[in-house]
């Protein structure tokens, strides 16, 4: 990670044991440890947070691809479909549905 060889880590340890002595050394090197593991642990929830949402859009791009190519090929069908039931429901099976309704709310009013 920081490319520190064996001879720099023994520099300094040496320098770490004159400046803060025997006591506090081993204190000093485990909060050291602590923050850099600290530290590694937020890069890594980081790193794997962007590589998901880069996941996510990416297939949402390819999902709108898929949508846009497909579409222009479904219509003319949904068109056909849509006229088909159209043509099923007849302007007197509408009006006949339409007067039912009426006549099922105007009961529920005398009811009340």
């Amino acid at each position: 990670m920081f490319d520190i060889g064996f001879w720099e880590i023994v520099l300094i340890s040496v320098i770490g044991l004159i400046v803060l002595g025997p006591e506090r050394l081993p204190i000093a090197i485990r909060s050291v440890v602590r923050w850099i593991n600290t530290a590694k642990n937020m890069a890594n929830t980081v790193k794997a947070e962007i590589s998901q949402e880069l996941k996510l859009h990416e297939m949402n791009q390819e999902i709108n691809k898929v949508s846009k190519t497909k579409a222009s090929d479904l219509m003319p069908e949904l068109k056909q479909s849509i006229d088909d039931i159209k043509q099923a429901v007849s302007p007197d099976e509408q009006n006949d549905a339409t007067s039912e309704t009426v006549t099922k709310k105007q009961e529920k009013k005398d009811e009340c």
